[in-house]
């Protein structure tokens, strides 16, 4: 790409967006120090431009992030320095499963910063009043009801609902940063910005950026090419102040192109993501890889180089004709080993999944990232052996999705690929959730407790774990199971942070049976049992020899009236079957949730 100047109209102010030779560029030209700068978040985080951010501000501690979540290379914002205050949903790791990361162990404390922790859709729905110039969004996700309602004084607000004043309503500030940097599939040199779904939050904060959108694309091509697909356009031209190119500029992150304009999608970078959440380990490791990969080299174009050629074109998707097919598939040995404890979990929860279903007629499952949408992938794989169909969902605007064999990632492009929907988060976690009383939200915990809310932000010695992603709003919008692995820190007597709210919650199941309840407020009952198998360091001799000891040793929950926490009218579950465990392992042939 050839730089150039902003175009002078004769009234001599610019008529495009300045043209920049990269995201470095870009940045020193826009961006100040104390901004509020907004990373705008579909499935493809515009990283190219946070690593310019970083380079930028690095050790001034100055900035104000906002971005849907914290994780993959987007640890450079605590690596930098360059951060004040995040404003965002989720931080921490989420592949191959959700996990904290040793980086934000101290974050409650504000250490690397300053965190303003939301719910995903109650932080879209900020964006969408600011996009929308009104004074307050309003909101069903029960944050006031939760300790997500702590640092917001000024921000949320209970009112008097005006058709019935015995009941409340929340309404949220608007979002509005001052500048958004927006990653796209190619733009023309007018500043019209392509993108393809799933658009997670989408386009809502571009238009609330109160000075504009710094875009960076794969390409920059004709104006007559945009002009061809104007349904293509997610960001008009008058919205950008900036543009630039950045080949794979959402890495270690994916990009869906749908082949526009012949620009190749990519896939995560699983290697690389990988190789992060071992450098967070140690503090000198976490230093070395922002130095190798972030601090240490001058722009974009240094990246692309130390990545290399073979790297990149591995990750090119759909691949090309004759090339092999990534999925894995499970040798025959795997196939036949006993099923482990977290397989048992994510089987009981698949059918209680399935019976939920038959019994209640749902036709959509939430899936929460984690045992959850493993357990809800299974649950609508053996439906449809019975002939029912039921739609499986993700947060950032997959729908109807057939996850492919071999991935176990929820948000992998070879399942948006697969999905007879793809929009964002507003039609996901609100069209679909919210308001379809036909939804099941399919949760995992940190911690839960006799009424089933959950935790997953604070450990009790006040380590941060990851934040509510979508969690809280979808528990407080919709009927839930949640699927977690029982012990006396995870089923705990009282929670050490209530992230979620548990009055919808039908079932918690555990690696060893279901927990029921008659309704809200009812207490939980375990209701069906299956022998625990070992895990979790234990051995034969360490599991409980029936379902008294299995409550009573493997959970912290209190029962009234003296109760052992067992129903009166116990089933005996059966052992996990052959086809179930083979669709498992199908799934997940390399064994990340085993």
């Amino acid at each position: 790409m050839t730089t150039a100047p902003e175009r002078p109209s004769a009234a001599g102010r610019p008529t495009g967006p300045y043209l920049a030779d990269g995201p470095d560029g870009l940045v020193r030209r826009f961006v100040r120090a104390g901004d509020h700068v907004h990373a705008a978040a579909t499935m493809s985080r515009p990283n190219a431009l946070l690593n310019a951010v970083c380079r930028t501000f690095a050790g001034t501690r100055s900035l104000t992030v906002s971005t849907t979540a914290v994780h993959s290379s987007a640890h450079a914002l605590a690596l930098s320095g360059a951060v004040r205050k995040v404003i965002t949903g989720f931080v921490g790791d989420t592949y191959p499963a959700p996990r904290p990361n040793r980086l934000y162990r101290e974050l409650a404390e504000g250490r690397p910063f300053e965190m303003e922790m939301w719910s995903l859709l109650s932080y879209t729905q900020r964006l969408m009043a600011g996009a929308l110039g009104q004074p307050f969004a309003t909101t069903g996700s029960m944050l006031a009801e939760t300790d997500l309602r702590h640092g917001k004084e000024g921000v949320l607000h209970q009112v008097p609902h005006p058709e019935d004043p015995e009941r409340t309503v929340t309404l949220l500030s608007p979002l509005r940063p001052r500048l958004t940097l927006f990653h796209g599939v190619v733009a023309d040199r007018r500043g019209n910005v392509v993108a393809v779904p799933p658009l997670g939050e989408g386009a809502w904060a571009a238009y609330a950026a109160t000075d504009g959108v710094l875009a960076s694309v794969e390409a920059i091509v004709d104006d007559e090419v945009i002009a061809a697909m104007p349904d293509r356009v997610v960001i008009p031209a008058s919205r950008v102040l900036g543009l630039c190119e950045a080949p794979l500029g959402a890495h270690p992150q994916s990009l869906r192109t749908g082949g526009l304009a012949g620009v190749d999608g990519y896939l995560d970078d699983y290697a690389f993501l990988t190789d992060i959440v071992a450098a967070c380990k140690t503090p000198q490791t976490a230093a070395a890889w922002y130095e190798e990969w972030v601090g240490g080299i001058p722009d974009h174009a240094a990246y692309l180089e130390r990545l290399g050629a073979t790297r990149r074109s591995e990750l090119v998707f759909p691949a090309p004709p004759g090339t092999a097919a990534a999925g894995k598939t499970p040798s025959s040995e795997d196939l036949d080993a006993a099923p482990s404890e977290q397989e048992q979990l994510i089987v009981l929860g698949a059918r209680a999944v399935v019976d939920l279903v038959r019994e209640r007629g749902y036709d959509t499952l939430l899936a929460g990232i984690g045992t959850s949408h493993m357990s809800a992938w299974l649950a609508a794989r053996l439906l449809a052996d019975e002939g029912v169909q039921v739609r499986v969902a993700a947060e950032l605007g997959l729908q109807s999705m057939d996850p492919e064999p071999g991935d176990v990632f929820l948000f992998s492009q070879r399942h948006a690929e697969r999905s007879q929907m793809l929009a964002g988060v507003a039609e996901t976690l609100g069209g679909a959730v919210a308001a379809n009383p036909r939804c099941l939200g399919v949760l995992s915990a940190a911690e839960i407790d006799p009424g089933a809310n959950i935790n997953t932000t604070l450990l009790p010695d006040g380590r941060w774990i990851t934040g509510s992603g979508g969690a809280n709003d979808i528990a407080s919008s919709v009927d839930c199971v949640v699927i977690a692995v029982a012990s006396a820190r995870r089923y705990v007597p009282r929670l050490t942070h209530l992230t979620s709210p548990g009055l919808r919650v039908r079932d918690v199941v555990s690696q060893f049976g279901r927990f029921t309840r008659a309704g809200a407020g009812a207490a939980f009952e375990l209701t069906s049992w299956l022998p625990p198998v070992p895990g979790r360091g234990r051995t034969e001799a360490d599991l409980p020899d029936g379902p008294e000891a299995a409550v009573r040793d493997l959970t912290g929950w209190d029962f009234p009236d003296g109760s052992t926490g067992v129903g009166a009218f116990l089933t005996d579950e059966k052992a996990v079957t052959t086809e179930e465990l083979s669709l498992l392992r199908t799934m997940d042939p390399e064994g990340f949730y085993r």
